[in-house]
């Protein structure tokens, strides 16, 4: 995994796995909006599982793990998985997953018995086309029409973040919200919306807008006074940050223009070409016509 997919991977991650954008997605994504899970009710679980390679015993690790607890006891077991690419194999992941689950508490590792869902949050810009039921998946083989009674079905359950629907939008309580509403709209996204999570949330839009250097946000907002706990809209904080980078824009490019005709004084200079410097600090044209002459870029 190449630097720049793993720490955008790890930002995807870090964000969802807040309890209130956790519940949320669930609730917005599986339970059509209902507050169906507390995200007080939500405990981390194991993300790695264990199965038989070729040779050994390998690890598999899944983004997200949580259980939901009732009573004290497991209900039920959720494992998210953020995709950025589409991914063809992807049921047969999810068979790993899920069965590694299931192994363990057939071998009593795990004391009670639950239910296992699994789902993908894809990030990637174009459609999910990869195959999301077994069916599908060996729709190619020449198989007997029999034999599909008794292959187990699968399915993925996939939900493609750029490209929901403004019902399901709305249906996001959480920065989530913010997220999904800013990848449908783009850079015209305005919104009054609370922000909770503001050094996550720009890491979240920054990663999913092609960037990845994230690793000043938390400088960033310390210098501008911005703590966690503030009250911010969607509209403060972004205008405040994209106006800061705008401001660090102009100044970089006004010290690299200095730079670039400081090197083309001095070659003017060494060539004994006095008249030409004149001309240069009076007629940008000309000024231009020096740089490509004397390959300054």
């Amino acid at each position: 995994m190449n630097q720049a997919k793993e720490k955008k991977d790890t930002v995807e991650k870090e964000f969802v796995s807040f309890p209130d954008i956790a519940a949320d997605v669930i609730n917005a994504l599986l339970y059509e909006g209902k507050e169906t899970v507390q995200m007080n009710h939500l405990w981390p679980g194991p993300t790695e599982s264990i199965y038989q390679g070729f040779r050994k015993l390998r690890s598999q690790y899944e983004d997200l793990c949580k259980y939901e607890i009732s009573r004290g006891k497991i209900k039920l077991m959720y494992l998210i998985s953020n995709q950025s690419r589409t991914d063809g194999k992807m049921l047969l992941r999810k068979a790993g997953y899920v069965g590694g689950v299931y192994r363990e508490q057939y071998e009593g590792k795990i004391q009670s018995c639950f239910p296992v869902i699994q789902f993908i949050l894809y990030w990637g810009s174009p459609r999910w086309r990869s195959s999301r039921e077994l069916g599908r998946l060996f729709r190619k083989k020449k198989l007997p029409s029999e034999a599909w009674k008794y292959i187990d079905e699968l399915k993925l359950h996939v939900f493609e973040m750029r490209h929901l629907p403004e019902e399901t939008r709305k249906l996001f309580q959480s920065d989530m919200r913010i997220v999904v509403d800013y990848l449908a709209e783009g850079e015209k996204y305005r919104s009054d919306r609370k922000i909770r999570h503001k050094a996550a949330l720009i890491k979240m839009i920054k990663v999913l807008s092609g960037e990845t250097d994230t690793e000043d946000i938390e400088k960033w907002m310390e210098e501008q006074g911005v703590r966690e706990e503030d009250e911010l809209t969607v509209c403060e904080l972004f205008d405040q940050y994209v106006r800061q980078g705008r401001a660090e824009g102009i100044a970089t490019g006004r010290i690299e223009g200095e730079n670039r005709f400081a090197r083309l004084v001095k070659i003017l200079m060494e060539g004994g070409r006095n008249e030409d410097l004149q001309k240069a600090v009076l007629d940008q044209n000309y000024r231009e016509q020096l740089y490509l002459e004397a390959n300054v870029i």
